[in-house]
């Protein structure tokens, strides 16, 4: 599986192992909102659709934020680590798009799985790196 990859290729580089996944978690809400946008352009408007579009929106600035954090700890330093997120993200993208265009339950779910796993992941590297984060200065950019 993907994560199994990403696991095993970032065993001991935490922050470039964030820095691809955050990369990858910003991808569906850009997909729903793409979807969105193009269903609103034919005439398709739900109720509701305009508040699912701003939190969609806001979902994607806050994995910016996580993003950036990552970046500001050097997890995109390596060209192979951009280049590898950048393609996932991709690719992620246009499989995103498809599930959300047949079946927006199945894309909400497939992110709740990812978001959970997401937590977990950040969940375990705190509790066992506590100690050293609370020695480290806090990044600019967390403060914003």
């Amino acid at each position: 599986t993907v994560y199994t990859i990403i696991s095993t290729l970032y065993a001991n580089n935490e922050y470039a192992r964030f820095f691809v996944l955050e990369t990858v978690a910003r991808v569906p809400y850009f997909a729903y909102l793409s979807v969105m946008h193009l269903r609103e352009t034919f005439g398709k408007r739900e109720p509701g659709d305009s508040e699912r579009m701003r939190t969609h929106y806001a979902e994607a600035d806050n994995e910016l934020h996580h993003l950036l954090i990552m970046e500001s700890l050097g997890g995109n330093s390596s060209s192979f680590d951009r280049a590898l997120a950048q393609s996932m993200a991709f690719g992620y993208y246009w499989y995103v798009v498809g599930v959300y265009t047949f079946s927006e339950q199945a894309a909400y779910h497939l992110s709740e799985l990812i978001e959970n796993h997401a937590y977990n992941t950040y969940n375990q590297f705190i509790e066992t790196r506590a100690e050293e984060l609370k020695q480290l200065p806090v990044p600019d950019i967390a403060r914003k």
